[in-house]
């Protein structure tokens, strides 16, 4: 299992997290390339290299020609929704602007269509978040984890006049996620890191362990005398390389039983819980009081996702009643591989146990999209990257 761990000693930000996945090792021109793919005249991005204790870490400033504007969420959908970039990125970038839109129109009382960026509006903070965007979907890992985030103290000085650090969307967008105590008179974490942060991150945690890949560093822009202000991120692999065998994890479950709620409502309910964090969301049939049919809702989470996977069973379902208690999931090791078809490259998901293979399957969505394109089977586009596995050196059970 690919992992991707973002360690956060003093917050993250959109450059900052920018400048590590590029410090990392993700490629910069391919990041460029999809950025110019908004309708900006001109991005001029210049990366660099600062010190912060000593140690090296990578800058990324933007810097174009556009005075101060203030988008709606909308307008800034619409931005994204018209340009050429990819489907994936596209929905990431909106997720983290939606999540921001949300946090903002509860602290002003707006829906978040309307809720008016004003900061976060500048074309350079687009650039960050879709940038950031680009990047991470560019690794393809299959876990990221975050470690506790700090999020300074003291005042800044807004659009909206002098308001206390953490930002009010800071800790809107926070909410249910591990942060760190931290004295810095700063914002070391801004609502844009937080929301890239809420976006991305299945669990909050000390680095797990794994067989450390890469690693890089992202320099904040100001330098303190106390700590090194950067984000370090780091990828590497779990599961059968460490074990031999399979990836354990603990997780919780949340279930409840259910006999008065609509299908409709049932099906709903499901895309908001793995909206909210949820591992596994299913459904079984089951027979209750009163010979009455019904089902039984079972929620597979991390543990930090637990009260919050709860209210939203109570307030979109009709249950007066969950029970949760902790489980052991073990998972097989896997990777990810490309093959070529007729009709383009197939990413094949490769399941191993003690290094053996045990199970591959094509990636559905990279097949389907080939399938509308090229105007063939579904099924015969999946079929032929099955057997371009097979002719590939090694086969199926390579290692």
């Amino acid at each position: 299992m690919k992992l991707l761990y973002f360690d956060c000693p003093m917050g993250i930000s959109g450059d900052m997290c920018l400048g590590a996945l590029i410090d990392l090792g993700v490629d910069f021109k391919t990041i460029l390339r999809e950025l110019k793919k908004l309708p900006v005249d001109k991005i001029d991005i210049r990366l660099g290299k600062e010190l912060r204790h000593s140690i090296t870490g990578t800058t990324f400033r933007v810097n174009i020609r556009e005075s101060h504007h203030h988008r709606t969420f909308r307008e800034i959908r619409g931005i994204i929704k018209k340009s050429a970039l990819t489907p994936e990125v596209k929905d990431l970038s909106i997720k983290i602007f939606g999540i921001i839109a949300v946090a903002e129109g509860r602290i002003h009382g707006v829906v978040p269509d309307q809720v008016h960026f004003h900061e976060v509006g500048a074309m350079d903070s687009i650039i960050d978040i879709v940038g950031a965007s680009v990047a991470i979907t560019s690794l393809k890992a299959d876990k990221i984890i975050a470690s506790p985030v700090p999020l300074g103290s003291g005042w800044a000085d807004t659009m909206h006049g002098r308001i206390p650090i953490p930002a009010p969307a800071t800790v809107e967008i926070l909410k249910g996620v591990p942060v760190a105590a931290s004295n810095v008179p700063f914002e070391l974490t801004t609502p844009t890191g937080a929301a890239i942060l809420k976006a991305v991150v299945d669990d909050y945690g000390p680095m797990p362990s794994m067989v450390i890949e890469r690693t890089g560093y992202g320099a904040g822009k100001k330098d303190f005398k106390e700590s090194a202000n950067l984000l370090r991120v780091m990828t590497g692999e779990t599961g059968g390389k460490t074990s031999g065998l399979e990836d354990t994890e603990s997780l919780t479950v949340v279930e409840t039983n259910i006999d008065d709620m609509s299908p409709q409502v049932s099906g709903y309910l499901m895309e908001r819980l793995f909206s909210a964090g949820a591992r596994d969301v299913f459904f079984t049939p089951v027979q209750m009081k009163k010979s009455r049919p019904g089902v039984l809702l079972t929620v597979l989470a991390d543990a930090v996702h637990k009260m919050k996977i709860i209210d939203m069973i109570f307030e979109e379902s009709t249950s007066i009643g969950i029970r949760c208690y902790p489980v052991e999931r073990h998972c097989l090791e896997r990777k990810t591989v490309k093959v070529k078809t007729p009709w383009g490259p197939v990413s094949v998901k490769i399941s191993l146990r003690g290094g053996r293979a045990v199970n591959a399957q094509p990636e559905y969505e990279e097949c389907r999209l080939l399938a509308e394109k090229k105007k063939v089977p579904l099924k015969k586009v999946m079929e032929e990257a099955a057997a371009a596995l097979k002719m590939k050196k090694g086969g199926l059970g390579a290692k």
